[in-house]
């Protein structure tokens, strides 16, 4: 038996919990056509040609909707939307485009929808997708910016959802390791 196979699905998901990571709220779609998902699997992947990578369920409704669209927004959700984060991650039973009712949206450079208030968004342009097992790895060419001041943003660690503060006391921040 190999080391891999000594690992169990449950584990793995059990020690990728102990990473704490920004709620982003992925959106795709028009119309009733509209679909999105909650997602910590979010990174930026390019600052020279600005592009992002997004970790998607391919049994997901919203990947056929990013097939066809070849667009979507990456919503980094603030403290205050974690209600948000819960409707698109399917908690409350809503789906497509009913997960959009409880907030403002508008519309950017692809025509994504763009969650109003979000600490960030990032309206990008499906590069391409890399298919890994039940996942696709989307990279995003990121079109336009919008950024929100002055609110911390929402965090998910061991299961549940955490805020940190906008303004962060610099000497409560650990110190960095020295070699």
């Amino acid at each position: 038996m190999t080391a891999e196979a000594l690992i169990s699905e449950a584990d793995f998901k059990l020690s990728m919990r102990h990473l704490a990571g920004a709620v982003s709220v992925i959106t795709v779609g028009d119309g009733q056509d509209r679909t999105g998902f909650t997602a910590t699997s979010v990174s930026s992947l390019s600052a020279e040609l600005p592009s992002v990578i997004v970790s998607v369920n391919r049994a997901s409704s919203s990947w056929p909707a990013l097939q066809q669209y070849g667009c979507f927004c990456v919503n980094v959700l603030a403290a205050d939307q974690q209600q948000v984060a819960q409707s698109f991650a399917g908690l409350d039973g809503r789906k497509g485009a009913e997960r959009y009712g409880d907030a403002g949206w508008y519309r950017l450079k692809t025509g994504a929808a763009a969650l109003e208030n979000a600490l960030t968004v990032l309206d990008c342009k499906l590069e391409t997708a890399f298919h890994y097992n039940s996942h696709a790895i989307l990279v995003g060419h990121v079109c336009a910016i919008e950024i929100r001041q002055g609110i911390g943003p929402l965090l998910y660690w061991r299961g549940g959802y955490h805020q940190l503060p906008a303004e962060v006391d610099d000497s409560s921040l650990a110190k960095p390791l020295r070699q």
